[in-house]
């Protein structure tokens, strides 16, 4: 089989995160997703997800402009030989950013393809499923507001949740969020990259007595990680970082400065399940835990799932905690209990739903 098309289909989804929408650019900001439909010559659809949120529009003209006229006539199968070549033809165009989120998605797209073709889940071809289900933790979005963060946090552990991930940056909605679910659930903070070294370990050790499990991106910029590794040796707490890393060599780089307890790709935004993969194997090799980036309710979602199935460690899996209306993957990309069941059909085993998609897309 050879690739006929290859098209990108970005999507709007009602949610409701039980407290005020988030804002972006004095907006309210919508659930994007960006799917990326690769079709071959015999009609054979497999299903993949491109980082979308607000830069959608640029990937969606990556895809367009780059990807579909350097894929068309190409064997799908070839996933490491396409990805390498594309790579280096697109490198002037940025290591990172929406080129490499469009190469993101195709590359989770053909690896759904490569599962159809063979009959099997992601996982057998990753080196076989290891589970059946994934544990998952809550990752809330950011409230601002103390009231809000301990309540939503204590209804994630009355779902099952064991563990907690909050986006605040201020210490009263850390400690209410701690004082709702207890001593005993591991609560993490993404703070998104907001502080200087000096700033970070202050806010660190203002955390101490709140016991985080870890501090993900407290300093800007995220490369830093001299910065980074200084958090990690001179303040009370574990350190996370890896959604804004660039690559496999980003991550030796982070690995080699001490920067990092917990490591975190983005299969969307990384370069997808094969980077992914590698990237994995280079934490087990430094010692490093990994805990992918994973707060997407697309084949991101599924991706990661199958990866985290796959591997020989028990990683629990980044859950955006909300309530959406409409997801054309079903139940697939639901938790339950604080676990997600990893799919049993072949790819990535659950394609969108048709009328679903056409409810939710982006003209």
């Amino acid at each position: 089989m050879t690739i006929r098309s290859v098209s990108a289909i970005p999507l709007t989804l009602p949610f409701n995160i039980w407290g005020p929408p988030p804002m972006l650019a004095g907006k309210p900001r919508q659930m994007e997703m960006l799917l990326v439909r690769v079709e071959t010559d015999q009609g054979m659809v497999g299903w993949g997800e491109a980082f979308g949120f607000a830069v959608w529009p640029a990937t969606r003209s990556a895809i367009e402009a780059l990807i579909e006229p350097m894929t068309v006539g190409r064997d799908e199968a070839d996933i490491d030989g396409i990805m390498s070549d594309l790579a280096r033809k697109f490198h002037l165009l940025g290591r990172s950013g929406p080129v490499v989120y469009a190469l993101s998605g195709l590359d989770i797209a053909l690896w759904d393809l490569a599962g159809k073709t063979a009959g099997k889940p992601v996982a057998e071809l990753l080196g076989g499923r290891r589970r059946d289900k994934v544990r998952a933790y809550a990752s809330l979005m950011r409230y601002g507001n103390a009231e809000l963060a301990g309540r939503n946090s204590a209804k994630a552990v009355s779902e099952g949740f064991g563990m907690i991930k909050l986006h605040e940056i201020t210490e009263e909605p850390v400690r209410s969020a701690r004082a709702a679910i207890g001593p005993d659930v591991k609560l993490t903070v993404d703070a998104n990259c907001p502080w200087s070294v000096e700033q970070a370990m202050s806010m660190a050790r203002a955390l101490e007595p709140e016991q985080l499990f870890w501090l993900e991106e407290p300093i800007w910029p995220p490369e830093d990680y001299a910065g980074l590794a200084r958090v990690r040796r001179e303040s009370p707490v574990a350190t996370a970082a890896g959604e804004n890393a660039s690559g496999y060599l980003d991550f030796q780089s982070m690995f080699a400065a001490g920067a990092v307890d917990y490591a975190q790709p983005s299969v969307t935004k990384i370069g997808g399940i094969g980077e992914m993969m590698r990237i994995a194997q280079l934490a087990r090799t430094w010692n490093v835990a990994l805990a992918p980036h994973s707060p997407y309710v697309g084949p991101g979602l599924l991706a990661t799932v199958h990866i985290l199935a796959a591997l020989e460690e028990d990683i629990p899996l980044e859950y955006c905690y909300c309530e959406l209306d409409g997801n054309p993957l079903g139940d697939s990309v639901v938790a339950s209990g604080g676990f997600v069941d990893v799919p049993t059909g072949p790819g990535l085993g659950r394609d969108p739903d048709p009328a679903l998609i056409e409810r939710s897309r982006i003209a």
